[in-house]
């Protein structure tokens, strides 16, 4: 990674607000993201950074901010301008998300059929580069229901870069597997940026993932960013709070007795 200062930001959050209802889940979030840059986003069960990762995929609109992939404001967009963007997006859903009654070919193969007018052969020659990246060659005729978690993943994977996307979403990537598949899935996570040049966006709560592959860590809390920046800088940080996180201490919150029996009588 060279200076942020000579990089073109690809993604650019300003003065992100989110409600749910009459409770604030993101408190006016910030962010760039720059081009060929793997960023981690971390944080503890209700920090938000589920909230940040739909809205960044154009699935949710917030209360107010804006939100710029590749140069344009999606939470401006029509449905069809929003169509156009994600062709440039790819996304490796938590559990996989592949359909059951297809093969791992035509899994990864349907962006294509979706998105693209291409041939047939075109099609499958790509979807078997694809899968040969992801260290699945041959297993196209499988369905999902005959590969291991570890593979799945891989497969999900290829379906996600399948269109040489300017973007790569994952949410929970090593989540649910054994030590060995986790740290195969983050070598291939880093070879597929170093091949294809693409800018990565990864919400985990996998420390060692995260310390591996990250060029940066985002880190929120209760729907505050308390740092973004290096893996070194985030580990060495002498916020109590990140301290908390990464070593796994529960939080020692103070408790506002006024805030506690509203809460508890419904009270205003």
């Amino acid at each position: 990674m060279t200076d942020n200062a000579e990089k073109i930001p690809v993604v650019e959050v300003e003065n992100l607000v989110t409600h749910y209802g009459d409770r604030m889940i993101l408190k006016g979030v910030s962010l760039k993201i720059y081009q060929g840059e793997i960023i981690v986003i971390m944080g503890g069960s209700g920090s938000g950074k589920s909230t940040l990762l739909r809205h960044l995929l154009g699935l949710h609109k917030p209360t107010s901010g804006c939100i710029r992939l590749l140069g344009k404001d999606i939470t401006k967009l029509n449905n069809q301008e929003m169509y156009e963007i994600r062709r440039h997006m790819g996304v490796a859903f938590q559990g996989g998300a592949l359909f059951g009654s297809m093969t791992v070919g035509e899994n990864v193969m349907l962006p294509l059929r979706e998105h693209t007018d291409l041939d047939e052969q075109t099609m499958q020659i790509m979807t078997r580069l694809k899968l040969e990246v992801v260290n699945l060659a041959g297993f196209e005729n499988l369905m999902p229901s005959e590969l291991s978690g570890g593979m799945i993943k891989r497969a999900a994977l290829a379906r996600a870069v399948v269109m040489d996307p300017k973007l790569l979403f994952f949410d929970e990537p090593s989540a649910g597997l054994d030590p060995v598949a986790a740290v195969e899935l983050d070598e291939l996570i880093l070879k597929l940026r170093s091949a294809l040049k693409m800018s990565m966006v990864v919400v985990t709560h996998e420390l060692d993932s995260a310390f591996k592959i990250a060029d940066r860590i985002t880190v929120l809390d209760q729907g505050d960013i308390l740092m973004t920046d290096t893996v070194e800088n985030v580990r060495n940080s002498d916020n109590q709070r990140i301290q908390s996180l990464l070593n796994r201490m529960p939080r020692d919150d103070a408790v506002d007795t006024d805030e506690y029996l509203r809460r508890l009588t419904g009270y205003n």
